[in-house]
């Protein structure tokens, strides 16, 4: 009869694609947890997942990508865009989402970690700078949409543009740890800073 540590070590080999997956992202984010980004390894989150370092370097290259991709797995997971027919409303909606996720004790505690250890880890920088230079996605589709409506200036459509309003957020978030983010900051990030520069009129 075979014991219930070799059925586990069994069912953990015979783990293929998103299940596999999964469980590499949950492993890393446990190590995020416990130890933070500094003290995370390939090793240890081979060892934590009972895989090894082969199988997590055939999906990503460094711990850096592997760190991220656990904090967009787990915190920044796509959610249908909203599109109300108001672009002010819209953004608001976005960013309240964006804010929710990044306040979570998963969001904040990764984030945070990742942030504070940008500079002494160059690859965690470099990667993180690739991965955010893509995000403009969301608020390009919700102006765009604007734009379409006549609600905004077609000049206005661009990424620097599109993304000030989650850049703002974000540096919110991390400047201001305790403080939180109200409503009232999500409101002025829109309405003083964002609808102006795109607002026709």
């Amino acid at each position: 009869m075979a014991s219930a540590t070799g059925t586990e070590g069994d069912k953990r080999s015979r783990r293929r694609g998103a299940e596999l997956e999964e469980a590499l992202l949950q492993a890393t984010l446990d190590e995020l947890l416990e130890r933070g980004y500094a003290q995370l390894t390939i090793d240890r989150v081979a060892q934590r997942a009972g895989t090894n370092k082969s199988v997590i370097y055939r999906r990503w290259p460094h711990r850096a990508a592997l760190a991220f991709a656990a904090y967009r797995h787990f915190v920044a997971r796509p959610t249908a865009l909203p599109d109300t027919g108001d672009l002010r409303t819209d953004v608001l909606e976005l960013l309240r989402g964006a804010a929710n996720r990044m306040e979570s004790a998963v969001g904040g505690e990764i984030l945070r970690g990742m942030m504070s250890e940008m500079h002494a880890h160059p690859e965690l920088f470099k990667h993180i700078r690739e991965e955010l230079a893509q995000e403009p996605g969301a608020m390009m589709t919700i102006l765009g949409r604007a734009v379409a409506r006549g609600e905004a200036r077609p000049a206005s459509l661009r990424p620097r543009v599109a993304t000030v309003p989650v850049v703002l957020l974000r540096q919110e978030f991390l400047m201001n740890p305790e403080a939180g983010i109200s409503e009232e900051i999500l409101t002025e990030i829109v309405d003083q800073v964002f609808l102006p520069m795109v607002r026709l009129g």
